[in-house]
């Protein structure tokens, strides 16, 4: 028999400031993945992470 699939789904994490700032150190879009319970949280996620490409501590947000 199988497995349910339970509450956590993985999810990927987009820098804000990557896909607005043309003018940027280096081209490219800072990703991440990570997951989250769809019961606690069903909103997309915000979360402040370091962007490679941006130099510094940025907002990431969830993508679908």
């Amino acid at each position: 028999m199988a497995k349910s699939k339970g509450p956590r789904i993985m999810i990927t994490l987009e820098c804000k400031e990557c896909r607005e700032n043309k003018d940027q150190r280096t081209p490219g879009v800072s990703r991440y993945q990570t997951s989250k319970n769809r019961r606690n949280t069903p909103d997309k996620l915000e979360i402040s992470k370091y962007c490679r490409y941006c130099n510094k501590q940025t907002i990431h947000k969830e993508i679908k």
